[in-house]
């Protein structure tokens, strides 16, 4: 009884480990916005260039998510994060040299490499590093490393694009987030102990094959999968377009970065909560109902004709009640995955949507915005997608009571 403690407290410092990988990974997508301006005076880069810097780092996850997932439960949970750390500091730094946009849209393509190989591994490794009874609590730590990732991005960036000036700022910026993801890869090789060696058995061609038919096979997966690119889609098309609501509504310029990091970084709040309140039982229903109604409701009001302060307001509440959402979606994947082989896939399924999402809702909610000449539309696309990822929690329950033990 008293070896366990301390086996007990070096998994948590490893599972630890493994979410601030996540939130380093992180940091590396949301580098960018900050960036832009900068970069579209010191290199030129057009509007029509920045868009896609934005949208490159997606097309890894869009392409290649279950693939990679694949690819992961092959080469091993610790050993495919420690590659995609090592790609993001490689990537980073290359990114910090480059003389022009090309350069930078190559190393964009890599970096979201890397980020799957990083994200796509975390679940099943945090669920191998902690007891049963802390899991729940520890996949709702690990469904906000994005949203704090981009939060500290938002802060931070800024801080050190404007002390080292212009020409100089962001590049420093990405030699720094190069050299944090090379400490993060050393101390994920110390902390994080080596897999058992059945964990990196060789699998053959047809076992490959056998993983993604059972993964797509999986009706679980899908919904899961389609439920993730609701969520992402609407939630970055909303918290994207702040500078423009920023812009109606009259705020100063030098709180656009600020308030646009609060809006992402309550994100947090709902998916620390959501692992808390799955610890002590409450059905995954009850909570993806809360966060697509909040967010269904949240958009709704801050896409109206109310006051400034309550359209902010409606956006606290639209991001930070809907971190239930992807928190609980991680835990599904636990729990609904085909079989213990497919985690791996069915998370990088999800991520191939959630990327899918993240790369097709913000041209959309433009598009619509265009059309109708303003924002007063906007709240019912997102809202409509709300309703959409209701109906896929619906479905996900019915498959849960089915799977339930008989008593």
């Amino acid at each position: 009884m008293t070896e366990a403690k301390p086996d007990t407290a070096a998994s948590a410092r490893a599972a630890w480990c493994v979410i601030a990988a996540g939130v380093v990974a992180a940091l590396h997508v949301g580098k960018l916005p900050p960036a832009l301006p900068v970069l579209g005076q010191v290199l030129g880069v057009s509007l029509l260039q920045a868009g896609f810097l934005l949208s490159l780092v997606q097309l890894a996850g869009m392409t290649l998510g279950l693939v990679t997932g694949l690819a992961v439960q092959r080469v091993g949970l610790k050993r495919s994060m420690l590659a995609g750390l090592w790609v993001l500091a490689s990537a980073s730094a290359l990114g910090a040299m480059a003389s022009g946009v090309h350069g930078l849209l190559a190393t964009r393509v890599l970096e979201g490499l890397g980020f799957l190989w990083v994200v796509l591994p975390a679940p099943a490794l945090v669920r191998r590093l902690v007891p049963p009874e802390k899991l729940s609590g520890m996949l709702g730590m690990w469904g906000a490393y994005m949203p704090l990732g981009a939060s500290l991005a938002l802060l931070a960036g800024p801080l050190v694009i404007a002390g080292a000036g212009p020409q100089w700022g962001w590049r420093i910026l990405w030699w720094l987030l190069a050299a944090l993801a090379a400490a993060l890869a050393l101390l994920l090789a110390w902390r994080v102990p080596a897999e058992p060696p059945e964990a990196l058995a060789p699998t053959g061609r047809p076992r490959n094959r056998q993983l993604i038919a059972t993964t797509l096979r999986s009706r679980a997966a899908w919904l899961m999968a389609l439920a993730f690119a609701t969520y992402s889609g609407q939630w970055l098309a909303v918290v994207g377009f702040l500078p423009s609501i920023y812009a109606q509504a009259g705020v100063a310029g030098g709180w656009g970065g600020p308030l646009t990091a609060l809006a992402a970084a309550v994100n947090i709040i709902g998916n620390v909560a959501a692992g808390r309140l799955l610890g002590r039982g409450l059905p995954p229903l009850a909570l993806l109902a809360a966060g697509f109604l909040a967010m269904a409701g949240g958009a709704l009001l801050a896409f109206s004709g109310a006051p400034p302060a309550l359209r902010y307001a409606a956006i606290l509440g639209f991001s930070m009640l809907g971190g239930l959402v992807p928190a609980t979606l991680f835990s599904l994947a636990i729990r609904l995955a085909p079989s213990a082989d497919t985690v791996s896939t069915t998370v990088g399924w999800m991520q191939q949507w959630s990327a899918l999402g993240q790369f097709a809702g913000p041209p959309l909610v433009a598009w619509v915005a265009a059309e109708a000449g303003g924002w007063q539309w906007t709240g019912w696309v997102t809202a409509a997608s709300s309703a959409l990822g209701l109906v896929l929690a619906l479905r996900l329950h019915r498959l849960l009571v089915l799977r339930a033990p008989r008593p």
